[in-house]
């Protein structure tokens, strides 16, 4: 079998200035290139109004900590609800 060219270990940028822009506002790494290779696939259309889910600002604390938990936010149990949903809205 033929060795696999190494490619490193970071994933390519489709929108690298849009990357860019995303962590000087603050974004996580993560979201950033999300967002960026999101944008550059006009299939994915991240600029239309997504889901149907109402704000968390409109959820309990409980569903807050249990979409927390999902996506293994550390520190939960001792959250406001507020910080609940920054936490959400940064990961």
């Amino acid at each position: 079998m033929a060795k696999q060219p190494n490619t490193g270990s970071t994933p390519q940028l489709k929108d690298p200035e849009l990357y860019e822009e995303l962590r000087d506002q603050g974004n996580s790494k993560e979201k950033a290139a999300r967002i960026s290779n999101a944008k550059a696939n006009p299939d994915m259309h991240p600029s239309k109004a997504g889901g149907k889910s109402p704000p968390y600002e409109e959820w309990t604390k409980d569903e807050l900590y249990d979409r927390a938990k999902e996506i293994g936010i550390d520190g939960r149990s001792d959250m406001s609800k507020d910080a609940l949903v920054k936490a959400l809205r940064a990961h």
